[in-house]
């Protein structure tokens, strides 16, 4: 790898040590890796992966030996322990309990998702501030008040905060999780929260990535004669 190459490539570094870009396309390889396995495929190569995500297979190679995953000469991987590694790497062989606040269009919707669990988090409950909502279920899950919040986190050992209201209350909200001992959030509000550098923020901006999504289509647009 040049040096070019790797000045891009380290650009931004999360909590894996690894760089954003490489952290990114290993999450890829997740889904991909699960389906082969419920197809029945006991391996898997580079060239699998890469084709199916129009990767060069040798990025595919660099990406899992980062994470100490070598393949074995004339047989690739064994699938079960590459989903295994990815699984240990991420954190998903252990399900960490959460809770999602705001019960609109996203939290509902977050709510309904079934596979979160495959990707280590059990929603167990939502919290609003709507009384038509209090009280209710949405996708199985019971929604509660808001100032019930701090003690559910408390007792019920969460791990992990979904922010999915209006910007204006989302600080609010994330010092109420802060305050229950919540250590992640997620963040789906259009804001940028304050909280202590022990509690950790991963921010789901929509609104920049649709920003970004239609400056490349004006830009593919222009560029038609």
């Amino acid at each position: 790898m040049n040096a070019q190459t790797l000045s891009v490539d380290q650009k931004t570094m999360n909590q894996t040590g690894l760089p954003e870009a490489v952290n990114d396309r290993l999450s890829l390889y997740y889904p991909f890796l699960k389906d082969w396995e419920t197809i029945g495929y006991k391996t898997v190569t580079c060239e699998n992966i890469g084709s199916d995500l129009h990767l060069e297979p040798s990025r595919v190679m660099e990406d899992l030996e980062s994470i100490g995953i070598i393949s074995s000469p004339r047989i690739g991987y064994v699938l079960c322990n590459v989903i295994y590694e990815l699984e240990l790497f991420f954190g998903w062989n252990k399900v960490n309990q959460g809770i999602i606040v705001g019960a609109g269009s996203i939290g509902s919707a977050l709510l309904g998702y079934g596979k979160f669990e495959q990707c280590g988090l059990k929603i167990v409950a939502a919290f609003d501030l709507d009384e038509s909502k209090i009280g209710g279920c949405i996708h199985g899950k019971a929604v509660y008040p808001l100032e019930k919040l701090v003690e559910f986190v408390q007792l019920g050992d969460i791990d992990i905060g979904v922010v999915a209201v209006p910007a204006t209350e989302a600080q609010i909200v994330a010092d109420l999780l802060v305050e229950g001992g919540i250590r992640a959030i997620w963040n789906f509000s259009p804001v940028h929260l304050e909280v202590p550098e022990s509690t950790i923020v991963q921010n789901q901006d929509l609104y920049c990535s649709l920003a970004t999504l239609s400056k490349k289509l004006k830009a593919s647009t222009e560029s038609v004669p």
